[in-house]
């Protein structure tokens, strides 16, 4: 039985309606069918943004609007092609090619800046994108977007999909499941399917796709998604979409003002001989791409994409002056503290992982103290990806 729905990499959040939206559980999916379409070389990475400014705070929910430009211009250096909704749909049922590496952009909630501030962008870059709606957000006033807005943006070539009615956290969701089968259904029918209606019965376009929020969903909703005709759903979960991945539970890296490392991530393609990754980013003054490092060699390198779930982690010290051995830690995510051998002629501190990692990436973490006791000015840190398409193993093999 396949699980599609992991923690987060680095963090577990909420893409809600709130600017500083908190920190949830992401759930695991139900079983699912894959699309029955046979896979190809192409894979698609969807970005999802929300709010937009100069002059405020980034938050994980606002990102600048520089930065913002910023990463359109790297994904054009970097010879991404963006697709529309359109494009994405026909290729994932098998009626269109696509280039190997590809980026769908979306847009969640309906915040006015991405009218302000995001459309400019768009179109003076040409990119095609998707507005996932809420149907109590559209036309709410303030920092929302307005009915003349979203019927400009769709005149100029954007695609919308249904975002619910409510937009409820998973909190609201299993509060109303726990009032009875009954109650769920109507509740989740409403969200579902009169967002749907709604946005029909406004814009003059069918919304077939589907934005859960938060991505929380149950096998219920999964269910509801098919009575109600939505073909493609997407979730917050990080990873590349392939051909032949459900189309009810596709991943989708969200991008965040506050966590750049997120955007690099989604921009890191695998190539197709496996040998090497295109790799995407900005500097910290928004110059380019970016590769990231540590103070010392480490194995599997920073940001690196892998193709092993079984990989040996570790670490040359040879460079760290006054090194007591005894002091050495090396923690994994997953793991906690693991048993890791020093080697005194190379100096090098090494792990061979003897579980396979589960998740899209891995967080390692190495500290020590030299002679004196003293710890570094910093601790050796870093994270790779795992290519779990080309590295999957079923549970228990």
């Amino acid at each position: 039985m396949t699980k599609l729905a992991l923690l987060f990499s680095f963090f577990a959040i909420l893409c809600a309606r709130a600017q500083d939206a908190p920190v949830v559980e992401i759930p695991v999916a139900p079983p699912v069918q894959d699309s029955g379409v046979p896979d190809d070389a192409t894979r698609v990475s969807v970005l999802g943004y929300h709010d937009f400014s100069e002059s405020l705070p980034e938050t994980a929910m606002r990102i600048r609007t520089s930065k913002f430009r910023q990463q359109m211009e790297t994904i054009r250096q970097m010879g991404f092609t963006v697709i529309s909704l359109e494009d994405f749909i026909e290729w994932k049922k098998g009626e269109k090619q696509l280039p190997e590496r590809c980026i769908l952009l979306t847009f969640d909630d309906g915040w006015k800046s991405v009218y302000t501030d995001a459309f400019p962008i768009l179109k003076e870059f040409g990119y095609p994108y998707t507005l996932y709606l809420y149907k109590n957000y559209v036309d709410g006033g303030g920092k929302a977007l307005t009915i003349p807005m979203i019927e400009e943006m769709i005149k100029a070539g954007a695609s919308i999909g249904s975002h619910s009615v409510s937009h409820p956290y998973p909190a609201t969701v299993k509060a109303q499941r726990q009032k009875g089968e009954r109650e769920f259904d109507a509740f989740l029918r409403k969200e579902i399917g009169e967002s749907k209606r709604f946005l029909e019965s406004k814009f003059p376009v069918p919304v077939t796709t589907f934005a859960y929020p938060g991505g929380f969903f149950t096998q219920e909703m999964l269910t509801l998604a098919d009575e109600f005709r939505y073909t493609h759903l997407f979730t917050v979960q990080p990873g590349k979409v392939k051909r032949s991945l459900p189309n009810n539970t596709l991943p989708r890296y969200m991008i965040l003002g506050n966590y750049d490392r997120i955007f690099e991530f989604a921009t890191t393609f695998q190539e197709s001989g496996g040998v090497g990754a295109v790799t995407g980013g900005i500097t910290a003054n928004g110059s380019g791409p970016t590769i990231p490092t540590t103070p010392f060699p480490v194995k599997p390198d920073p940001g690196v994409i892998i193709n092993s779930r079984l990989p040996e982690i570790s670490a040359d010290l040879s460079d760290v002056e006054n090194l007591d051995p005894a002091t050495l830690v090396m923690k994994v995510a997953g793991f906690g503290e693991v048993p890791a051998q020093f080697d005194p002629v190379t100096k090098r501190f090494s792990w061979q992982i003897n579980r396979r990692l589960r998740q899209n990436s891995c967080q390692v973490l190495v500290t020590w103290k030299d002679s004196a006791g003293q710890p570094p000015a910093k601790p050796l840190r870093w994270s790779f990806q795992i290519d779990r398409e080309s590295a999957y193993l079923p549970d228990g093999d």
